[in-house]
């Protein structure tokens, strides 16, 4: 098999692996009210005194309205809150409450571990070629995101 097309099926597929096993490993009993797409719209929100709805949704390279909907879900639920800003009052910043945080270190700490599982088994040579080869694909796909919009 030509090498192009061995790198393009295996980014396909540990694409859609990440994806599956995040959902899985992420979305326990204790968060089962809440989705894979849920989950990184609090990792969006992150720690701290709160983002601005339109921040978070640059983050998540989608639309304020496309994020309404999810946020009010997380709102009901338990997991972020919406408080006025003291200083202007028509900015509304979400942060995240104590069952969202406690969301927010469980996933923290899945992506700590697939990372560890890369880094542990590779030499410092091979984490820096690896480093740079994800910022060479990370800065193509903000590339491309960009040509779209």
């Amino acid at each position: 098999m030509e090498t192009r097309e061995t790198i393009n099926k295996m980014l396909v597929k540990f694409f859609r692996e990440i994806m599956q096993l995040e959902e899985k490993a992420i979305i326990t009993e204790e968060f089962s009210d809440i989705s894979n797409n849920d989950m990184h719209i609090i990792e969006a929100v992150g720690l701290g005194k709160g983002n601005r709805m339109s921040v978070i949704a640059k983050k998540l390279n989608i639309t304020v309205g496309s994020l309404t909907t999810s946020m009010n879900s997380l709102v009901h639920k338990g997991y972020v809150a919406r408080k006025r800003s003291e200083r202007d009052r028509r900015v509304v910043n979400i942060y995240l409450l104590d069952k969202g945080i406690a969301a927010y270190k469980h996933h923290e700490e899945f992506h700590r571990q697939m990372t560890d599982a890369l880094i542990n088994t590779l030499t410092p040579e091979e984490v820096e070629v690896w480093a740079k080869t994800l910022t060479t694909l990370s800065d193509f796909f903000h590339s491309q995101s960009n040509k779209k919009e």
